[in-house]
């Protein structure tokens, strides 16, 4: 029998005008310039399997590299909730028992109350999933205060088949193959002092991001995803 390899791609819909509105929209935030008053902040999010080991590792030797035992036993799931200023060079790393509306609109109201208390307003960057509503901030918080919080706010969602837009979904890939990837973690606790200490290892160098595509690269090497226009 044949195998044949698959790559799994992101593939975006042919002329569809809604996708070009949402991702013009997101390239343009990406070219404004630094302002305080109103930062440019991506967020994304991803479950972890919690893995705990069945057999005690075997150190590494000068021999041997260190042996792990193939079995091991799921110790339920957590989520990472990525926040970044790309702009800045700055990252946070939020890990919580559950990805629900309430979990993001308390991560939200955290950020909006702490780093950009100052702010006159944050510009959002976020994927088009049902948690990001701004209905999720009155499931958490009194109507007032989930007001308040939605008057300093200001949406920018990637569209649908659009995930490579946000930039928060690049630097969890990055923590991910940096700090996860071939690993057990088997605890909440553990995963959380891994994420904090990655942070602050990228936060320490200022690893901002030269994002350089642009709306004309758009219109030339995506255009294909543009309607036809019609007279």
């Amino acid at each position: 029998m044949t195998r044949r390899k698959i790559q799994y791609w992101v593939i975006p819909p042919e002329a569809n005008s809604e996708f070009v509105a949402c991702m013009e929209e997101v390239l343009e935030t990406y070219a404004t310039p630094y302002d305080a008053a109103f930062p440019v902040v991506c967020m994304d999010e991803q479950p972890v399997q919690l893995l705990k080991e069945t057999r005690v590792p075997i150190p590494a030797s000068k021999d041997h590299p260190r042996r792990v035992d193939y079995e091991y036993e799921r110790a339920g799931t957590a989520c990472i909730f990525m926040f970044a200023e790309p702009l800045f060079g700055w990252r946070k790393v939020s890990v919580r028992p559950h990805r629900t509306k309430v979990d993001w609109a308390f991560e939200m109201e955290a950020l909006l109350r702490t780093r950009y208390a100052a702010a006159e307003k944050v510009i959002l960057v976020a994927d088009n999933l049902n948690t990001h509503t701004k209905g999720a901030f009155y499931e958490a918080f009194p109507p007032d205060k989930a007001r308040a919080i939605v008057q300093r706010l200001e949406f920018r969602l990637t569209p649908k088949h659009g995930s490579w837009l946000n930039i928060a979904e690049n630097e969890l890939s990055s923590m991910t193959r940096q700090c996860l990837s071939g690993r057990r973690v088997p605890n909440i606790e553990m995963l959380r002092e891994e994420a904090d200490a990655w942070a602050m290892s990228s936060n320490d160098r200022q690893r901002g991001v030269d994002w350089q595509f642009t709306i004309e690269n758009a219109r030339h090497k995506l255009k294909s995803l543009y309607p036809k226009i019609k007279h």
